[in-house]
């Protein structure tokens, strides 16, 4: 019993800091992008001044029980998917709950959190949350299964789903990478990545400049602080799984800061250089290049 009480202590810590780690990056990225637009931009720590701003207030409309407990369905998700993961490799501090947990239970949190977010916007009732989830829906469909592939691809490579052992199989060299060992299964979920994070020419849910922010348009006050809370750790979340599949994870926090924001940036760098899909050519690409590599993967594994 004691033991637990420490893991959920130390599970705490990690929260605390990938939230404020997440906040960070949402602050500079936001910067980035401003100056390439030749603007001043936010200053980088308006992210945690929105949070507390928002968390004054307080809401009085009522959509129903699914209209509250949609933000928090989408928070667990991003937490859950935190929560087993191995944030830094060898560490009993850092490891969460990793060891009972694997690469299946990772992607069924990753969905969780899209679905409740559905579930709570479409009880709202407003039309634009009711075209967010649609077109989210359309293209979470569309990006996953190119992500499951490689995630397979990799499963096959090293005969296990278990995320500590994928992250040991990969220490010694930067050459033992899955990034340099299968890089087909790689760049397929490298380009799911792009959906994933939702961000140009990928960012059809939210739609900033044509539906008004999509899903959460009807949350506001703390209800959108917890959307907030969610957008710092859910994104910071999916670096780390993708840092441990891909690139060897990290056995120290200076070598996740490292690796985890040059992932982000290629993120960043195609939503600055691209223009904004239309929701079906997103679906139709999604299906074409980031699918062939995952099944070439697959095929490559197999034979």
């Amino acid at each position: 019993m004691e033991n637990i009480w420490i893991k959920i202590g130390y599970a705490l810590l990690t929260i605390f800091i990938v939230l404020n780690y997440g906040l960070l990056l949402q602050g500079l990225f936001r910067k980035i992008g401003a100056r390439v637009g030749r603007r001043h931009g936010i200053r980088i720590w308006q992210p945690w001044v929105d949070i507390i701003k928002n968390y004054t207030f307080r809401s009085r409309i009522y959509h129903g029980v699914m209209y509250y407990l949609g933000p928090v369905f989408r928070l667990t998700g991003g937490i859950g998917l935190l929560l087993f993961l191995p944030v830094i490799y060898g560490s009993e501090m850092f490891s969460n709950f990793s060891f009972t947990g694997d690469l299946m239970l990772v992607l069924y949190f990753q969905f969780f959190g899209v679905l409740g977010m559905a579930l709570g916007a479409g009880e709202s009732g407003h039309p634009y949350s009711a075209i967010g989830v649609s077109r989210g829906l359309s293209q979470v469909t569309a990006f996953e299964l190119p992500l499951t592939l490689g995630v397979l691809a990799i499963g096959l490579q090293y005969h296990t789903l278990n995320i500590n052992e994928i992250v040991a199989a990969q220490q010694g060299s930067i050459l033992n990478w899955t990034f340099f060992t299968n890089p087909f299964a790689a760049a397929a979920m490298l380009l799911s990545f792009l959906g994933a994070m939702g961000r140009s020419p990928f960012d059809v849910v939210l739609a900033p400049q044509e539906i008004p922010i999509g899903p959460p348009t009807e949350f506001n006050s703390s209800l959108l602080g917890v959307l907030q809370l969610n957008r710092a750790i859910f994104p910071v979340a999916k670096l780390i799984l993708f840092m441990n599949l891909l690139f060897g994870g990290a056995t120290n926090w200076g070598e996740l800061i490292i690796k985890t924001f040059f992932i982000y940036f290629w993120s960043v760098f195609v939503g600055i250089a691209f223009p904004r899909f239309r929701v079906d050519q997103s679906v139709r690409w999604f299906l074409s290049i980031p699918l062939i590599l995952g099944v070439i993967a697959i095929i490559l594994i197999k034979f």
